[in-house]
């Protein structure tokens, strides 16, 4: 059964991983100003290696991409368009994102955009039985497994990170 704290509320991506019977932890720290993926990952008392964060891409014929990397790393453009078969990808402008996506910067979750878009992982969320990444909402974690995590969205693995 997913185990999610009972005082925080539901958000669209832990009603998703209810919806497919996906075992998840979450977190909330709405009370606290962090803002960067490091400071959220120090307030859960958490490896930064194993807190990912979620940005949006565009390639230069208007294709949109997905990468979750590490908080404190810098996505390499050059090995994420490699990664997805583009010649070169930008990021996304912040205004651009939640028409796009449907979240807001600071609670982007790879579960529950708008449309579906190719999805890539930094390769180092192998190394863990878990990672935790946005649940959509700032202030909002959740934990899961890349095994079960494959079970909601469709991903590859990649060094994608500078």
């Amino acid at each position: 059964m997913p185990k999610a704290d009972k005082n925080a509320e539901k958000t669209n991506v832990m009603r998703i991983l209810d919806q497919k019977k996906i075992n998840y932890k979450s977190y909330c720290y709405a009370d606290t100003s962090a803002v960067s993926g490091t400071e959220v990952a120090q307030i859960l008392g958490q490896n930064p290696e194993q807190v990912f964060k979620t940005l949006v891409t565009v390639s230069g014929n208007g294709g949109h991409y997905v990468f979750v990397i590490p908080v404190a790393e810098e996505l390499d453009l050059k090995k994420a368009a490699k990664a997805v078969g583009e010649k070169s990808i930008a990021m996304l402008k912040s205004r651009e994102l939640l028409p796009l996506t449907g979240y807001i910067h600071g609670g982007c979750s790879p579960i529950g955009m708008k449309k579906f878009f190719t999805t890539v992982i930094d390769e180092t969320a192998q190394l863990f039985d878990t990672i935790i990444f946005s649940a959509g909402k700032i202030g909002y974690q959740v934990e899961v497994s890349p095994e079960e995590l494959q079970n909601v969205i469709t991903f590859t693995f990649a060094d994608i990170t500078v």
